[in-house]
């Protein structure tokens, strides 16, 4: 093991197992039902979330990791080591990214480097795993960032299609999305993170539909047989998302297929049903 550590937050949604398997810290958000709060991945797991939200009179509210989680875990793995990466989703959804950096500016004897991979979920989980291969191999975290910029720069695509704009609506967490909110029970919208936040792709008008449109957009990008690493996402919706999988393995012989959810924070603002394909070329 070399003289860096690599920490996430709970929205990459990486399984405990594999976490510890890489040595993969994870600091939580926080999904607040009324006067509850939970910690994601830790008080309050993906099943247990979507069978409370379909109780729920209000949609749930997020929020990020206070300043000083940031900074007790800081502290204590500086005790071990000398560099820590930290891989945030998107800081134009959350200020997750803002109090990583404002704790790395607190904190001694340890060099804190953040990174915002401008993303969520699974998509942001390929820039934790690359990262976490680099430092159990030994490699600097200067190494570690270069590459992390290095897959920002080429590209991860991430597709995913909801049941209604509805949750992201109230949320506030989707932009540039007015054309589409005066059909919001017609359509079943496909949307992509771009630019550091969720934005509208398409108009479509059947799920059917939907998912065909996700199979084009990742046919178009991988029929060059270049080796391709892919997550089927699901809202709670495991068959399909292993339905999804197996028909993506049997017609790409160059494309690697994981699995992964949309836990509690994701879910808040995406609900449950959402199916999303996420992709990049290592």
């Amino acid at each position: 093991m070399g003289n860096t550590v690599v920490i996430t937050d709970s929205t990459s949604y990486i399984d405990e197992a594999i976490r510890k398997e890489k040595n993969i810290m994870m600091i939580p958000l926080n999904v607040i039902f009324g006067a509850e709060s939970f910690l994601e991945e830790i008080e309050l797991s993906s099943m247990e979330f979507y069978e409370r939200m379909r109780g729920a009179e209000e949609l749930p509210k997020t929020s990020q990791p206070a300043v000083g989680e940031f900074l007790k875990l800081y502290e204590e793995l500086g005790e071990e080591y000398s560099d820590i990466v930290v891989i945030t989703l998107a800081s134009g959804i959350s200020g997750t990214y803002q109090s990583a950096v404002t704790a790395g500016n607190m904190v001694e004897d340890v060099n804190v480097h953040v990174f915002d991979s401008e993303i969520s979920s699974s998509p942001q989980a390929f820039f934790v795993h690359e990262a976490a291969d680099m430092a159990l191999e030994g490699r600097s975290a200067k190494d570690i960032m270069a590459r992390l910029n290095d897959i920002k720069e080429k590209g991860v695509e991430a597709f995913f299609m909801v049941n209604d704009l509805t949750n992201l609506r109230l949320g506030g967490r989707l932009t540039g999305a007015q054309a589409f909110f005066g059909s919001l029970l017609q359509i079943k919208p496909v949307l992509e993170f771009k630019d550091g936040g969720i934005v509208p792709f398409e108009k479509i008008r059947t799920r059917r539909k939907a998912l065909a449109r996700l199979k084009e957009l990742f046919d178009n990008d991988v029929k060059d047989g270049a080796r391709v690493n892919a997550t089927v996402i699901h809202a709670n919706r495991p068959d399909d998302a292993e339905e999804f999988k197996n028909e993506l393995e049997d017609k790409y012989a160059n494309v690697t297929v994981d699995i992964s959810y949309f836990g509690p924070v994701l879910g808040t603002h995406l609900g449950e049903g959402a199916i999303g394909l996420t992709w990049y070329k290592p």
